[in-house]
């Protein structure tokens, strides 16, 4: 039956896929990629070979209505990003509502994504989480701070390597120099890296290196004052 397939692909580590994922991309009519480049170097790996088109943030719209008039005229069509969930920080929202307005059946498959190993990584609560993505760079972004220092759920970030000691001074800065935090880098490849400990720790860590790679940051959440006792105690057991 036709229908949109959203596909998760490796983050880094090219065995992180599902042998389901692998079987859809080789069976479907057509593969939407972020970057036609990147996603091809994961097919050859694996030896699929299938039509692949362009699909990212600066054409989705021209591109939906096509996508959608294929699938109605019986194609199945399978979305990817360069790495992780279609989606997620990455394009694919756009298309889903765009198919979902038109009835089109959307199977999206689990799979790999960076901000789940960051934080089950970072060692803060996870029972209750935000994902925050990428913070926006200019406008609105002190308000958005503001509104992020009272948010009790353990925060989740995705930021450049450039941007990353700005961001961590800022988040010291708003939220204070006590409040715990992880920076996981290059999940899943050969130098991973996962860093814990107080925001001006893990400033003065990546101050002093060059920083490459992806970035996932976790930050924890303001601990209200009679908890903030109960966490302390916790952590000094």
């Amino acid at each position: 039956m036709s229908k949109l397939y959203l596909i998760p692909t490796p983050i880094g580590n090219l065995e992180d896929i599902t042998l389901r994922a692998l079987r859809i991309l080789k069976e479907v009519d057509l593969i939407l990629a972020e970057d036609t480049r990147t996603s091809g170097f994961l097919l050859k790996h694996y030896g699929i070979s299938k039509p692949l088109h362009s699909h990212h943030k600066f054409n989705e719209h021209k591109t939906a209505d096509n996508i959608v008039d294929r699938i109605k005229a019986g194609e199945t069509i399978a979305l990817i990003s360069d790495a992780g969930t279609p989606a997620i920080s990455d394009p694919g929202y756009f298309l889903v509502k765009h198919c979902v307005d038109n009835g089109i059946d959307i199977e999206c498959l689990p799979g790999a994504t960076a901000f789940v190993p960051a934080l089950v990584n970072s060692g803060l609560p996870n029972d209750k989480f935000c994902f925050e993505g990428f913070l926006p760079q200019k406008k609105g972004r002190q308000s958005k701070l503001a509104e992020l220092a009272e948010e009790t759920r353990t925060m989740i970030f995705y930021e450049s390597p450039h941007r990353l000691v700005k961001t961590l001074e800022q988040f010291a800065e708003v939220m204070g120099t006590d409040r715990r935090a992880s920076v996981s880098r290059e999940l899943t490849k050969l130098y991973e890296e996962n860093v814990r400990g107080t925001l001006p720790e893990l400033i003065t860590h990546f101050s002093s290196k060059t920083v490459k790679g992806e970035i996932v940051i976790v930050v924890g959440g303001k601990i209200i004052e009679k908890k903030k006792k109960e966490y302390i105690k916790k952590d000094r057991m």
